[in-house]
């Protein structure tokens, strides 16, 4: 079974564009948790522009399921997740100004740096998982710094899932054989929607967790947060 780790990131946008507490970051993430996802996914940024690192504080003291927190291993970050010690931290290298993750790891480049952040973790018992693309060697590079996962960034994916889906999805099939084939778990994010869900998942092999955020938060004003979760919940478990 394919776990669902729903990003709340959106939420979080949302109360901050009036002030105040509507809606109710911490409330909306029990409510999400109470209706079947196993994991809540937050990725604060350093301007904490949506999630604030008090939401990382406050969400460790309620969640019941897995709280994964995402974001580059700058120094700000990785006290925070010290502090916090959430069940997963995946590094993702994105810069200050993106407005959302828009490339996995170069771990051949990084393979240092990355090892010495995975080690960090991973000495306080916290599961790590290191954002890449789709390809081998990014793939490779990842599992020579110890880390447990790598989460398969989807953008492309989701891209080309409407006109060649075969082809969209060819990438990641290979990259999760030589995952499984090299000992890591594997997880998947970003773009992944209600439309393209279920196929990425049957297709590709060792399917862990996905993390979903902005298509579930979308597709929830439509039809609520809990038919949506369910929705999630049915494509990756059918």
């Amino acid at each position: 079974m394919t776990a669902l780790s729903v990003n709340v990131n959106k939420i979080a946008t949302l109360r901050n564009a009036r002030g105040g507490n509507v809606p109710d970051l911490i409330q909306c993430s029990l409510d999400i948790e109470r209706f079947g996802a196993q994991g809540i996914t937050i990725h604060p940024r350093p301007d904490e522009r949506h999630i604030k690192y008090q939401d990382a504080r406050d969400l460790k003291k309620v969640i019941q399921t897995e709280l994964n927190i995402e974001g580059n291993p700058n120094e700000k970050f990785i006290a925070l997740v010290d502090e916090v010690q959430p069940a997963q931290v995946t590094l993702v290298p994105d810069a200050v100004d993106a407005i959302t993750s828009n490339a996995g790891w170069d771990t051949i480049k990084h393979e240092a740096y990355l090892t010495k952040i995975v080690k960090h973790f991973k000495d306080q018992g916290i599961r790590t998982s290191i954002f890449v693309d789709p390809t081998p060697q990014m793939v490779e590079g990842a599992a020579k710094t110890g880390v447990d996962r790598i989460e398969l960034y989807t953008e492309a994916y989701a891209h080309g899932y409407p006109t060649n889906k075969e082809a969209a999805v060819a990438p990641y099939i290979i990259a999760a054989k030589k995952a499984i084939e090299l000992g890591l778990g594997i997880n998947a994010g970003h773009d992944l929607s209600l439309e393209n869900m279920r196929y990425f998942k049957d297709q590709v092999p060792g399917l862990l967790e996905v993390s979903i955020g902005h298509a579930l938060i979308s597709e929830s004003l439509y039809m609520g947060l809990e038919n949506v979760v369910n929705m999630y919940k049915a494509r990756l478990t059918d």
